[in-house]
């Protein structure tokens, strides 16, 4: 196949002759690669050893070419289910590589992830972004990383990330997938140092690429892509391969701009180790074989590089060390179960000190913030809520370098809340910057910057537009379980959502129990300014991703206004307020719904005790637990769905634990299973208003 590159992408190349690859060692890991994939289909998969096995046959010989170009230690790169030769090229050990689809204790994973979702902390070389099993999840996290490059090199004076970039390995069924657009975009618009690599086998699973992309040509389709270099090749070919490989390497380094490189590979296995392939036609399997890059590169190499007698002994120390290192990876023992539960969030050691993970966020690099204080400090007058947490991101921001915030007008409009409106202007445009119309592109970028060391505070605008970032989401909670704590990446998102005025079923929603159901997420729901202030300034001094809810009828309300309590106020995590004391009746809410709460229990004419929770993930379990032992009954008031509810969770918790202590039903009362009304009337009748809160609480007392 003839190669291809962009006009722009041509200039400034050095002649490929003075960029030969180590052939000796290309053959070396080659060889590494493919008897760890023999081994692999032919013993430790039919044994059971092996649950899932992703063979990379064919696609080797690129990938390694590719590993041993990577060489900066702020190199990122992010990886799929079928890169391990791109991780042996990378430095990672035979028998790690090995151990992880064996489900071996120590291995990157520790037996808690498919043993072909790689991670690799930077340890002074490149860092392989912790991988997630979603198809064209790992774009947009690279697309972070190389944003952040620049963030490090330009606005934290680091020059030790001036030939830094980042890379993405993608197969051609990816190209078709949200994730893949949206870097693309981001890396595009913003001139991002990011190398775009496409693996063309021309099937994802058995689906033709012609069904992903027109054509099945990428490449061909992104021509006219403006600021994106293009190549093209055949990763088959070792000269060609190593050509375009280093060509597109060298351009994205040389240049500080994208370029995408695609080059076709045969697929010599399945899919995965259960795929029979009978998809593929008799001549589509020939085709294939005849391609092989491994006796490509023989016939390339031998005689001209070495003997045959060479190339058998190089052969053969490969499979004899990959023997071994299966071995020694087979007589590991198999994770603890003991330990299954531990690195959800950031752990507490015995002496006190956090167990940091190895990579991600700032706790790693030893940042130090500045002093915090339970102890509020008030000001005269009261602001409001939504004052609060842009005076809180102000003072946050001055303090702290690696903090940058970040989403869809935030920048000059300053939120469609007004959350940031004049931060961008104090702050500067590469602090404080508007993005592209993308959640998945918003908190996947997140992700990649949190990994490089930086703390990132994406908005999305209105808490039912987080759907669409809802992999991304998910797969930045985990990260810190499934890698064992070797990377996290804390972040802080803010979100509003709920009721303002009237409702609808796209802006009003709270649904905040999904990212309480989201392992490894801290959720905040502040009910007023001054919570909001200690709230937030917690999570942005924190350690794990935190989802920090804004109400939209709090922001501006009187209720909710409070004086500010200083600069250095925080609010621990898992820590409810006492609202209002009483002995006959307990109501636990959050939110919105707090207000509403302390003016049905005035009205009622009973002895109400109301907790506040503002943090749903954790819950102050032990303060609802004592206030219902006390009052004998417990009413739970919350704006989100009944069914399925995080009341649900409290009432289940109470009936557990304080099951001989109540001497009434627990009772709920929250919205019906029905989406947001638009007319005011309409959302008056479904929202738990003061009157309805009011009855209950007299019901409950009565029984």
């Amino acid at each position: 196949m003839p190669a291809l590159a962009t006009p722009a992408a041509t200039a400034g190349r050095v002649p490929s002759s003075s960029r030969q690859p180590d052939w000796l060692r290309v053959t070396h890991l080659l060889q590494l690669s493919r008897a760890l994939d023999d081994i692999e289909e032919s013993r430790l998969l039919p044994g059971r050893e092996v649950m899932y096995q992703f063979s990379a046959r064919g696609h080797d010989l690129a990938q390694i070419l590719l590993g041993l170009e990577l060489t900066d230690a702020h190199d990122g790169v992010t990886v799929y289910y079928r890169s391990r030769p791109v991780m042996l090229a990378l430095g990672v050990g035979v028998e790690e590589a090995a151990a992880g689809p064996l489900a071996r204790a120590g291995s990157f994973s520790d037996g808690r992830d498919i043993g072909v979702v790689f991670n690799h902390p930077g340890r002074g070389g490149p860092t392989v972004l912790p991988a997630c099993g979603g198809v064209g999840a790992q774009y947009t996290p690279a697309a972070g990383w190389a944003q952040a490059i620049g963030y490090h090199r330009e606005t934290l004076g680091d020059a030790t990330y001036e030939r830094s970039i980042a890379v993405v390995l993608g197969g051609d069924a990816s190209v078709a997938t949200a994730g893949f657009w949206s870097a693309l975009t981001m890396a595009t618009t913003l001139r991002l140092p990011m190398l775009f690599y496409i693996e063309d086998n021309g099937f994802g699973i058995s689906v033709s690429s012609r069904l992903q992309t027109p054509g099945g040509n990428i490449a061909a389709n992104l021509r006219s892509f403006s600021g994106l270099a293009l190549f093209e090749g055949d990763g088959a070919y070792p000269q060609q391969a190593a050509d375009r490989v280093s060509e597109a390497v060298g351009y994205v380094r040389e240049q500080r701009s994208p370029a995408l490189l695609r080059l076709t590979v045969p697929r010599l296995c399945g899919h995965s180790g259960q795929d029979t392939q009978a998809y593929k036609s008799a001549e589509t399997l020939s085709r294939e074989r005849a391609n092989d890059p491994l006796q490509r590169l023989y016939r390339y190499l031998v005689p001209r590089e070495m003997s045959e007698a060479e190339w058998a002994r190089l052969a053969q120390e490969a499979r004899q060390e990959v023997e071994s290192a299966v071995g020694r990876a087979l007589a590991r023992p198999h994770p603890d179960p003991a330990q299954v539960r531990r690195h959800v969030f950031c752990e507490q050691r015995a002496d006190g000190r956090l167990e940091l993970q190895e990579q991600g966020g700032l706790a790693p690099l030893g940042h130090a913030f500045a002093r915090s204080s339970l102890k509020a400090v008030p000001e005269p007058s009261r602001i409001n809520m939504l004052t609060a947490i842009r005076r809180t991101l102000d003072v946050e921001l001055a303090l702290n370098p690696r903090m940058v915030v970040f989403g869809e007008d935030v920048g000059p409009k300053g939120g469609v809340h007004g959350a940031t409106l004049g931060l961008q202007e104090k702050h500067g445009v590469a602090r404080v910057f508007d993005t592209s119309l993308s959640e998945e592109g918003i908190i996947g970028r997140a992700v990649g910057m949190a990994l490089s060391g930086l703390l990132p505070v994406p908005e999305i605008q209105f808490r039912k537009y987080a759907d669409p970032a809802a992999e991304q989401l998910n797969d930045c909670g985990t990260i810190r379980w499934r890698t064992h704590n070797r990377f996290a990446a804390p972040m802080v998102v803010r979100v509003p959502g709920g009721f303002f005025k009237c409702g609808d079923p796209w802006h009003s929603q709270t649904n905040e129990v999904a990212w309480v159901h989201g392992i490894g997420w801290r959720v905040a729901v502040p009910s007023n300014a001054e919570d909001a202030t200690g709230l937030l300034r917690t999570a942005l001094r924190g350690n794990d991703p935190t989802l920090f809810f804004e109400h939209r009828a709090l922001l501006d309300g009187a209720w909710a206004r409070r004086p500010y309590p200083g600069d250095e106020y925080v609010v621990p995590f898992g820590v409810a307020r006492r609202v209002r004391e009483g002995g006959e009746l307990s109501v636990i809410t959050w939110g919105a719904m707090v207000e509403r709460c302390e003016e049905a229990a005035a009205a009622s004419g009973v002895q109400v005790e109301i907790l506040d929770l503002r943090t749903l993930m954790p819950w102050d379990r032990e303060a609802v637990l004592a206030s219902v032992r006390k009052t004998r009954r417990c009413l739970i008031v919350h704006e989100d769905n009944l069914t399925a509810g995080f009341g649900a969770e409290i009432a289940a918790t109470l009936a557990k634990e304080a099951f001989f202590d109540l001497d009434a039903p627990i009772e709920r009362l929250a919205m019906p299973d029905i989406p947001s009304p638009h007319s005011p009337v309409l959302l008056e009748a479904a929202v738990p208003g003061v009157e309805s809160i009011t009855r209950a609480i007299r019901d409950l007392a009565s029984l």
